[in-house]
């Protein structure tokens, strides 16, 4: 997507790189099972053999050891700790760029192999459903893409960071690669001294030993794998209260501190504000982590949002356009990442809302009109839909590129659905709708057939044929209180001369 200044709802840059779908087997060095490994998955309409059933993941504890050089893979060791929730025979897990060592599962060695982007483990003796299910993989993870990949790792100046958003964790480390199985995490990072590792969550201790540090963090809330984020870096880690006292720790260039501050002070504020529309905030703790590194999108990463520095040093971006860009992946933390999306084809609620209260911000603070960005992306409002299809039925990704589906039906046309709906039930119900939202489903994951029915309740009425049209169909309602509101005739391919 564009990296410039947009005259429809201005959000958070998303031109992500393409992350091309074809497999790129886990590099195995020993073990095969007794019959023919296949990869599976949850069977998502978006991306159909991501995440695996038979089991619930409860936690993941990952162990990265860094070399000291962001073109060398690290050292890892993956466990994970599960319930069996069918009889399995064999467990898959996401995994595709990494050397597999060796797996255990609940302590004794088991066999496995490869099979498109899943690992396929087959354990001693079968697993009975309701079992627990312990999986350590001991592996590489390598920062550096493989050809026609990209994702997982992202290389910057000083060292690594993560963007795993659709579908990168399983670059990373083994997982169940799906916003549907969320889980808490531990985080451990070993990194050569000089260098300072922060992960999601809060920081559960320090080990140093001889030349090199290690730096646990842990959740204190489930998240999903995409959101995980691990920074490694010559980096400083400033560190301030937000409202009622909540730690807001930033992780950016140290040579970069006095640049950054009139930036990272703002946080509070826009935390703040946030609150005032929708409640508490939903974690532990927050921050801005700022990467020297040209990723082209800004990403959510769960209490540690990831931004290209350039997004603060370039003198072409307005100073209400950062903030805004800056509110966009906080407010992701209670619609995104508090509340995840259980199918990928609910994403819009994730980036309706980010995009909805990115530009609501900037309306109350820096006097850019709402209206008048609403009803020019109005007015190309069929035209996204006839190319990302409507909100909640997006097209699938194109081929080769899975990250195409962050389309602006997802973004600009889930803002107009908020819009509308806040035209058609009044500024009070929606604004109930919105913390009854995000304190319902805190921690857990819904859908869209969950919002509609709660946006029903909430208005007193039934609201089918609204949402019907809203989110479901090609074609884009008349705008509620706006009946001059008109949509530009979409255009068809030329005729050949």
């Amino acid at each position: 997507m564009p990296q410039t200044l947009r005259s429809v709802i201005p959000r958070a840059r998303r031109a992500r790189a393409a992350l091309l779908t074809s497999a790129v087997s886990v590099c195995l060095i020993a073990a095969s099972t007794p019959s023919p490994a296949v990869p599976l998955g949850i069977g998502d309409r978006l991306f159909p053999t991501l995440g695996n059933p038979g089991y619930d993941v409860g936690s993941y504890d990952l162990s990265f050891t860094y070399p000291g050089r962001n073109d060398k893979p690290l050292t890892a060791v993956t466990t994970i700790s599960a319930r069996v929730t069918e009889p399995l025979k064999s467990v898959n897990l996401d995994f595709a760029r990494g050397t597999v060592q060796s797996v255990d599962v609940n302590g004794a060695p088991a066999a496995f192999t490869g099979a498109g982007e899943d690992l396929v483990i087959t354990p001693n003796a079968p697993l009975p459903r309701g079992s627990a299910l312990r999986i350590t993989v001991r592996h590489t993870s390598d920062p550096l893409p493989a050809k026609g990949k990209d994702g997982g790792w992202v290389r910057t100046d000083d060292g690594l960071v993560m963007a795993n958003q659709a579908d990168a964790a399983h670059l990373v480390f083994p997982c169940n690669d799906h916003p549907s199985d969320k889980a808490m995490f531990t985080i451990h990072v070993t990194a050569p001294n000089g260098y300072t590792a922060v992960a999601n969550g809060v920081p559960a201790g320090t080990l140093r030993a001889r030349g090199s540090t290690t730096w646990t963090y842990r959740t204190m809330h489930p998240m999903a794998t995409e959101l995980a984020q691990v920074s490694i870096g010559r980096s400083a880690v400033p560190r301030r209260r937000g409202p009622h006292g909540l730690p807001v720790r930033d992780v950016i260039p140290a040579k970069d501190r006095q640049i950054l501050e009139p930036w990272l002070k703002k946080t509070p504020g826009q935390i703040a504000w946030m609150e005032g529309k929708v409640g508490p905030f939903p974690f532990e703790r927050y921050g801005v982590l700022v990467a020297q590194a040209r990723t082209g999108y800004e990403l959510e990463t769960q209490t540690l949002s990831l931004f290209e520095r350039r997004l603060f040093t370039e003198p072409a971006f307005p100073k209400w356009y950062v903030e805004s860009v800056m509110v966009h992946e906080l407010s992701h933390q209670w619609f995104g990442d508090s509340v995840s999306p259980r199918t990928w084809s609910d994403v819009w609620l994730n980036e309706g809302h980010a995009t909805w209260y990115e530009t609501l911000y900037a309306e109350e603070t820096a006097h850019r009109p709402m209206e008048a960005r609403i009803k020019a992306a109005y007015a190309v409002s069929d035209a996204m839909r006839a190319a990302g299809g409507p909100p909640a039925a997006p097209k699938g990704p194109e081929p080769g590129q899975k990250i195409s589906l962050f389309r602006p039906n997802v973004y600009d046309g889930g803002a107009l659905v908020l819009y509308a709906l806040r035209q058609e039930i009044g500024r009070s119900a929606f604004e109930r709708l919105e913390r009854l939202w995000v304190g319902l489903y805190r921690d857990g994951t819904a859908t869209t057939a969950d919002f509609e029915r709660l946006a029903s309740r909430t208005a007193g009425r039934d609201l089918t044929v609204f949402f019907r049209g809203w989110l479901h169909s090609e074609k884009t309602p008349p705008m509620p209180g706006h009946p001059d509101w008109k949509i530009k005739a979409v255009q068809g391919p030329k005729a050949p001369r």
